[in-house]
């Protein structure tokens, strides 16, 4: 059965996507700890993100490079964080938020819930700083 993450691969659920390229997707998280919170995933799925080829977890966090440079230059933070729970969806993905406390980080606190414009709008400010 695929995950919510290859149904967003395949265009089957909507999402508001930052970066892409033939083997990875990033996209924001719908209820993000801080605006700017990003997912980066490959698009083969493969539940335990170190079940990844040598190769594959290599040009995954390559990607979230580019992807985290790209945050770092539209939201303001002091930088960009990184971290890999995997409990949530089995589909290996990496998350990418921006900090400026440590708290901003803090997986137990109370999530956002942004419109889909204000969505759109991060997306889109992300986005067109990702150098790919």
């Amino acid at each position: 059965m695929a995950s919510i993450f290859s149904k967003i691969i395949s265009r089957e659920i909507p999402a508001h996507i930052v970066a892409e390229d033939d083997k990875h997707l990033a996209f924001l998280d719908i209820n993000p700890l801080v605006t700017g919170h990003t997912l980066v995933i490959p698009k083969r799925e493969v539940d335990y993100i170190y079940d990844l080829e040598d190769d594959e977890l290599t040009t995954l966090h390559l990607f979230a490079k580019r992807v985290a440079q790209g945050i770092k230059s539209s939201i303001s933070c002091e930088r960009v964080g990184v971290t890999v729970i995997g409990l949530e969806v089995p589909h290996a993905h990496v998350h990418l938020i921006p900090i400026t406390t440590m708290d901003d980080m803090n997986f137990s606190r109370a999530k956002l819930k942004p419109t889909k414009e204000e969505l759109a709008e991060t997306a889109s400010q992300i986005g067109a700083k990702v150098s790919l």
